[in-house]
C-alpha cells in the first residue's frame, strides 16, 4: 500500500516521500497515527496545500523535544524494586514504569517513547534510549535497587549481587569449635 509521510518515520522515510508499507502496517500504526495519508491523487493535492503547515509544526515539535533533550540527556532515575539475593528481579520494569519515574522527576515523556529490546528483570544501571522526536533521541540511565541505599552504592559502581566471600580457615576454625563443643558436651552425658 502506498502511503504519503507526513512526518519522519525512522527507517521509511522523510516527510512528504511517498512510500509503500504493507499494509496492515499503513492501517495499524502510520494512518492510526496519523504519521502518514493513503497515496490517493486526493491525498497528494490535500498534502501540498498544506504541505508549509505541517512542516511548521515539525519544526515546533522538534524545538519542543530538543529543549527536553538538553536537561533529559544523561540524567539518572532510581526505581526501587523486589528481587532474589542472585539480582533477578520478582517482576520486571516496563516503559510504563519509566515514564512514571521519568514524568515525577518533571519530564513530560510518553511510554511509547522509550526504546526497550527486552525487559529490564535485573539489579543495576541500565542505559535506555527515548526517542523524544524522529530526529531527536537522548539517553538516560536507570537504577535499578532493592533500596535507596543500594542505589547509592550501585552509583558508586559496587555490586549490590555478589554474596560476602568466607574465609575458609575462618569457616573451619568455627566447624572444628561447634564440633569440639558437641563432642564436649556427649562426654558429659557418659
Amino acid at each position: 500500500m502506498e502511503v504519503i509521510l507526513l512526518e519522519r518515520v525512522a527507517k521509511l522515510g522523510q516527510m512528504g516521500e511517498t512510500v509503500n508499507v504493507r499494509p496492515g502496517f499503513a492501517r495499524n500504526f502510520l494512518l492510526a497515527r496519523g504519521k502518514a495519508l493513503r497515496a490517493t491523487e486526493g491525498n497528494k493535492k490535500h498534502f501540498e496545500t498544506q504541505r508549509a503547515q505541517l512542516e511548521a509544526r515539525n519544526l515546533d515539535r522538534k524545538k519542543e523535544a530538543s529543549a527536553v533533550a538538553e536537561k533529559l540527556d544523561g540524567q539518572t532515575f532510581v526505581l526501587i524494586r523486589q528481587s532474589g539475593e542472585s539480582g533477578v528481579l520478582y517482576g520486571s520494569v516496563s516503559t510504563r514504569d519509566l515514564a512514571e519515574v521519568v514524568t515525577k522527576d518533571g519530564f513530560s515523556v510518553e511510554r511509547g517513547q522509550f526504546t526497550l529490546n527486552q525487559p529490564i528483570k535485573t539489579l543495576g544501571l541500565h542505559t535506555i534510549p527515548v526517542v523524544l522526536h524522529p530526529e531527536v533521541d537522548v539517553k538516560i540511565t536507570v537504577n535499578v535497587a532493592r533500596s535507596p541505599e543500594e542505589a547509592e552504592r550501585q552509583a558508586r559502581g559496587e555490586s549490590v549481587t555478589e554474596r560476602e566471600a568466607f574465609n575458609l580457615d575462618d569457616l573451619g576454625l568455627e566447624v572444628g569449635m561447634a564440633l569440639a563443643d558437641a563432642g564436649e558436651g556427649a562426654d558429659d552425658r557418659n
